[in-house]
C-alpha cells in the first residue's frame, strides 16, 4: 500500500524565517515559492531535496488548523509525514478495515500538489500524524497503469 515518503511537512510561525533558516543553516537552495491555500487554511513552501521535500505550513487566517499546533508548539515543528500511495481509495478502505481514523469527512480533498490526499489520525498511527498523497508516480514506479 505504501510508497516512497514524498515530504515532512513542518509548521512553522513564519515560512520566511524558516526558509531563512534551511538556507542559511543547511545550505538548501531549491525552495518553492510560498503560494496560499485557503481551501485548507494554510500557506505552504516546498523545499526540494534530493530524496524528498520539506513541506513549510504556515497559518492562512483564524481559521487554520494550523493555530492549535502553534499553540502547543510556538516555533513550530514537524507536523506529519506524507507517504505516497497508487489509489487512495484502496488505501484509505484498506486502513479503515484495520481500525483506521481518517481524519476530516474521510473523502479526499486536494493537497498542496494538486493530488487527493488523506489523513490518519496519529492514535493509529504511533503518534505521528500521516498524510498520504495518490501520486501518479506511485503508479508508474509500482509497475500499475
Amino acid at each position: 500500500m505504501i510508497g516512497r515518503l514524498n515530504h515532512v511537512g513542518v509548521a512553522t510561525p513564519s515560512i520566511e524565517a524558516s526558509v531563512a533558516m534551511y538556507r542559511d543553516m543547511l545550505d538548501v537552495m531549491s525552495i518553492g515559492a510560498p503560494f496560499d491555500l485557503p481551501a485548507q487554511g494554510v500557506r505552504v513552501c516546498f523545499i526540494d531535496l534530493p530524496n524528498s521535500q520539506i513541506e513549510l505550513i504556515e497559518p492562512l487566517g483564524a481559521d487554520s488548523p494550523i493555530h492549535g499546533f502553534l499553540a502547543k508548539t510556538p516555533k513550530g515543528g514537524q507536523h506529519h509525514v506524507c507517504f505516497e500511495v497508487e489509489d487512495i481509495i484502496s488505501a484509505r478502505d484498506a486502513l479503515r478495515a484495520k481500525g483506521a481514523t481518517i481524519l476530516g469527512t474521510g473523502e479526499p480533498r486536494i493537497g498542496a500538489h494538486g493530488t487527493p490526499i488523506l489523513f490518519v489520525h496519529p492514535r493509529n498511527m504511533g503518534g505521528v500524524l500521516v498524510e498520504l498523497m495518490e501520486t501518479p508516480k506511485a503508479k508508474t514506479e509500482s509497475g500499475a497503469h
